[in-house]
């Protein structure tokens, strides 16, 4: 992988992380056009993971500061503590909303990396994130906040967006206007439960990206990672204003079109 293939990838993932339109499936096609190798594309997107995890930090600091001042102020009266404090619920709703991302990853977490390989699998799947997008239209208006079963669905919704091309920030910011929760609200917990999920996998990861000793390598993958951070960034922020506006279905033509036309490229014999 060249620097410059590197920085593309990365300016890809840091803007498709958070925008609603899928960064594997954009990962996948990119990477395919690019001529790269897909099926060892997935330690390389830990690490571009890694700087949209620091994106988060970044936006939401004194957001995730509070929830752990909470949550250890909660220690010390575990009995009451989800009653008493409303960042005690937030960090248990996340912990929730992991559940049915460890089990898919657990028992499906080979089939969902040979998945990245196939380039028409992210084309359908984009398409079917275009649809998700779309309903938001007819979404209840009224609104309200996360309950322990809320926070299962929308971990549920996080889990399919394990396949390529199925947009995690769009599966779950989408649910969570379906459940009826608040818009600004939904956003929130979309972008602060994909954090341990993003470090879990880094963890997972970290043996065989500890062994990438090559410069020729680790530079590139460097690169990606800051370039996605930055751009991450600007993209959480325009989400933010995205969604307010309630016009969060406007991504769902791009989804359908990108969907559309890497299908018609894909099984033309396009060649990377």
């Amino acid at each position: 992988m060249t620097l410059w293939q590197a920085i593309l990838l990365g300016l890809l993932q840091g803007l498709t992380e958070f925008l609603p339109i899928s960064s594997s499936g954009h990962l996948v096609l990119a990477q395919f056009a690019l001529g790269l190798e897909l099926t060892t594309g997935a330690d390389f997107e830990v690490m571009l993971h890694l700087g949209t995890a620091f994106s988060i930090i970044t936006v939401y600091w004194r957001r995730i500061g509070t929830i752990a001042q909470g949550v250890l102020r909660g220690l010390r009266q575990p009995g009451t503590a989800y009653a008493r404090s409303e960042n005690v619920r937030i960090a248990w709703h996340i912990l929730v909303a992991m559940l049915p991302l460890m089990l898919v990853y657990v028992f499906f977490g080979d089939a969902v990396e040979a998945a990245f390989a196939h380039p028409p699998v992210a084309c359908l799947m984009l398409i079917v994130t275009g649809v998700l997008l779309w309903l938001t239209i007819l979404a209840p208006r009224t609104s309200s906040g996360f309950t322990v079963g809320k926070s299962l669905v929308v971990g549920v919704a996080q889990a399919a967006a394990l396949l390529p091309g199925i947009s995690r920030s769009g599966a779950t910011i989408c649910t969570g206007l379906y459940l009826r929760v608040r818009p600004e609200t939904a956003v929130d917990f979309s972008f602060l439960m994909v954090l341990p999920a993003i470090l879990g996998a880094a963890l997972l990861k970290s043996a065989a990206l500890l062994e990438v000793s090559s410069a020729a390598v680790l530079w590139p993958g460097l690169a990606g990672t800051v370039v996605a951070y930055a751009s991450g960034i600007i993209a959480i922020r325009m989400v933010l204003k995205v969604v307010r506006r309630g016009r969060l279905h406007y991504f769902a033509y791009y989804c359908v079109a990108i969907g559309l036309l890497g299908l018609i490229w894909v099984q033309s014999g396009g060649a990377p």
